[in-house]
């Protein structure tokens, strides 16, 4: 019990700290942005900003470490996931604070060993014949500040090796597909859900063996006529 009750409160972390912006600076966007390869390994960026009082140079209290690197760094840690960078910094010609975070994965599953996707449930099954059936969940926030949701905004972009086969993307741009959602968009969850046909991984072309035959065939002729000299 002990254990659990950990690690829904190393998740909540973002979301305790999302309420608490929206309550103290009322603005709150977080921004994740994920890669496939044909194998399920990948990239992923997230970037988040709130509001925040950073006259002076100096980043606002931060009790939970959600702008503190090495607080960050130790949430993302894990055997399969190598975290490429952190950047966390203030802005101060609008006053607001940011965290980059740019990780690549072996597996999409493997985040659902890091803390902060405690609850996210990333997964990439097989599908129909020759077909892949990716899904994300996206927890629910619930708050009981009375706050003005509109103010609070998620984005999910992902990008598929593959044909798109169905989707409930809200935005499709090039091979990018997009959800957005606020506070209220939420409510007690959303899944997102993507099937796919993957590319197939690049074959070597005929000619290269053929290629390699007839220098191989070269080279024995050659040998053999050598020998024959002596």
């Amino acid at each position: 019990m002990k254990q659990q009750t950990n690690t829904r409160f190393s998740y909540s972390k973002f979301l305790i700290f999302a309420i608490l912006s929206l309550w103290l600076a009322g603005c709150i966007n977080y921004e994740q942005e994920v890669s496939f390869s044909p194998d399920g390994s990948g990239d992923m960026k997230i970037h988040y900003w709130i509001k925040a009082d950073t006259s002076g140079g100096k980043t606002f209290y931060d009790p939970l470490g959600i702008f503190n690197a090495d607080s960050l760094r130790a949430d993302f840690s894990s055997p399969n996931i190598k975290i490429e960078n952190i950047n966390v910094s203030n802005d101060t010609t609008d006053s607001t604070a940011h965290a980059v975070i740019a990780l690549t994965f072996t597996h999409i599953d493997s985040l659902n060993k890091v803390k902060p996707f405690a609850e996210y449930h990333f997964s990439m099954q097989d599908g129909a014949a020759g077909q892949k059936i990716f899904s994300q969940f996206i927890p629910p926030i619930a708050t009981g500040f009375g706050l003005n949701d509109s103010t609070y905004r998620v984005t999910y972009i992902y990008t598929f090796p593959g044909e798109i086969v169905t989707h409930n993307a809200i935005k499709v741009e090039k091979k990018k597909l997009i959800w957005t959602y606020s506070l209220a968009d939420i409510g007690k969850g959303k899944t997102i859900s993507v099937s796919f046909r993957p590319f197939k991984l690049k074959e070597t072309p005929y000619w290269i063996f053929f290629l390699a035959g007839f220098v191989l065939a070269v080279v024995v002729f050659f040998l053999f006529r050598k020998k024959r000299t002596w």
